[in-house]
């Protein structure tokens, strides 16, 4: 059966920013088609994807990474049970993680004899990724066992068999939106791990780029008038691109992270929903580096969302050849040119034209070229019609006695997002 896979492709301009900077704080660069280019990390972006969910998704559908998870655990413990105080109920909560995920916890190094009086939760050894409800699953779990914060009584509870099965199940249902979409890592156990539903490729600028310095002074506001110069001095480095931002997204594996555990049929809905956040989020986000020095506070100038039923496809290479700036100045509308011209090309040598669903959101005469790789939409648009056509090819097929049949989950690609 056909999968479904949705391309995101974005053409998006940044005026003197540092969206995403190195070690040394200058903005990350790459080297493509023999130039150097502006390059916005893939982590960064997901990041702020991410950060984006808040406001697009109730709580309860997304997760917490962290190495407080014990802090955490325990905070929806007390919730539960009121009467234990923070220690206990830290304990049990260092129990519950470790038996649910098979992570090692310990009690951070202190840096001061002060820090080693104060009373610290244990921490996991990395960043661990679990949803708001396989907290609240666990925390549950948790007080069932521990009655009145015994930690011998949860320990004696977990060594049935029954009992640590179903506290390690609980980590493997009810995925969270961005942990569906974005994975989870385990290292301690491997079988918790969660292949991701979306990959994010490193935005590059479309034509080559210099970094700048910007030499600031700073007056301290308490100077006398005999006092001259400055109070701080120093430089910032920045630069300005036209970006091609590229992100895909396996519905069918978004749909089986999402219904992971479940027995009962997988509803179309949740995942619907997880696709609208993901390119709500995706395209309307920014990184956030430096954004209050420079205020670079900019929408995309044109986004093509494509349905593919096999693999996904970049459209990176049509700017593999730097783009050259136009007559009157700016990079987008030969952006633009060079895809309308690469697109059907690419598209028609490989089959793929003639296809599924494509949708263009554009802004300005400068996009105008792009109106012929899809239906013309505006955002609300957008999401509306790509949640219908998800949610049409995930549909159950009805079977021969009109029932479903399960619907179509198909095999997933690798997914290293």
């Amino acid at each position: 059966m056909n999968r479904t896979i949705l391309d995101i492709h974005i053409l998006q301009t940044v005026p003197p920013s540092n969206l995403n900077r190195d070690d040394t704080g200058t903005p990350k660069s790459a080297t493509y088609g023999g130039v150097r280019r502006s390059r916005v990390s893939s982590q960064a972006w997901k990041r702020a994807t991410r950060e984006a969910f808040g406001e697009l998704l109730d709580s309860s559908e997304l997760g917490i990474r962290t190495k407080k998870v014990v802090e955490v655990l325990a905070e929806r413990v007390m919730e539960l049970d009121s009467s234990l105080p923070p220690a206990a109920a830290q304990a049990l909560a260092a129990e519950t993680i470790t038996t649910a995920t098979g992570s090692k916890v310990a009690v951070p190094g202190r840096k001061s004899k002060q820090d080693a009086e104060d009373a610290a939760p244990a921490e996991s050894t990395y960043l661990m990724f679990l949803s708001n409800r396989q907290y609240g699953a666990l925390a549950a779990m948790t007080v069932e066992g521990g009655k009145g914060g015994d930690l011998q009584a949860l320990k004696d509870f977990f060594k049935v068999k029954e009992n640590k099965s179903r506290a390690k199940q609980l980590v493997l249902t009810e995925h969270s939106v961005d942990i569906a979409l974005f994975g989870r890592m385990v290292a301690d156990s491997t079988d918790l791990n969660v292949d991701a539903a979306a990959q994010v490729a490193h935005a590059l600028s479309v034509h080559a780029v210099e970094v700048e310095s910007d030499y600031y002074t700073a007056v301290d506001d308490k100077n006398t008038d005999a006092e001259t110069g400055a109070g701080m001095i120093g430089t910032i480095d920045f630069n300005s691109a036209t970006l091609y931002r590229y992100a895909a997204l396996d519905v069918n594996r978004l749909q089986e992270n999402l219904g992971a555990g479940h027995d009962d049929a997988r509803p179309v809905e949740p995942t619907r929903r997880a696709v609208a956040a993901f390119l709500e989020g995706f395209i309307t986000s920014l990184p956030t580096g430096k954004i209050n020095t420079f205020g670079n506070q900019t929408l995309p100038a044109a986004v093509i969302v494509k349905v593919r039923s096999r693999r996904p496809v970049s459209y990176v290479a049509a700017f593999e050849e730097p783009v050259a700036l136009s007559k009157g100045g700016g990079f987008l509308k030969g952006s633009c040119k060079r895809l309308a011209r690469f697109v059907p090309d690419l598209e028609a040598s490989f089959g793929l034209s003639g296809g599924p669903e494509g949708w263009v959101l554009r802004v300005g005469e400068e996009t105008e070229d792009l109106s012929e790789l899809g239906r013309t939409v505006n955002l609300p648009e957008l999401l509306v019609e790509v949640g219908d056509a998800v949610a049409a090819r995930l549909a159950p097929e009805p079977s021969e006695n009109g029932g479903p049949d399960g619907g179509s989950s198909g095999a997933a690609p690798e997914s290293g997002a």
